[in-house]
């Protein structure tokens, strides 16, 4: 099941820092990011194995989940929230603003069996 965390955040007069340590349940195999998003849905799949964290940079996205037994819809506006994707999720990322940039850290390096490309029925 998905599940959105705070990653830790310190602000001072300088700027903000945000780090991303000893929060994500899985090593780091892989990091991608999507930008320049016109208005197609991207993702459309679950996986077999692979966790995934998804952070948007810059502007702000919109993520349906669904389970197989519940859906749930995130806002990813801010780059401290990091929306955590279990295998099994069905995911699908749309509704990004012009300037969005969407990072994704990966468990598993990119296999394109671990895919299941078919929605749960609703």
């Amino acid at each position: 099941m998905a599940k959105l965390i705070n990653l830790k955040t310190f602000c001072d007069p300088r700027g903000n820092l945000t780090v991303i340590e000893r929060v994500l349940p899985f090593e780091i195999k892989r990091i991608f990011y999507i930008y320049g998003v016109d208005s197609s849905v991207r993702g459309r799949h679950r996986h077999r194995k692979t966790v995934q964290a998804a952070i948007c940079l810059l502007g702000r996205c919109t993520i349906y989940n669904h389970t197989g037994k519940s859906e749930e819809i995130f806002l990813l506006d801010s780059p401290d929230k990091c929306l955590l994707l279990e295998p099994g999720d069905w995911h699908k990322m749309y509704d990004f603003s012009p300037d969005a940039i969407l990072m994704v850290l990966a468990s598993e390096y990119f296999d394109p069996a671990d895919y299941i490309h078919e929605e749960y029925p609703r």
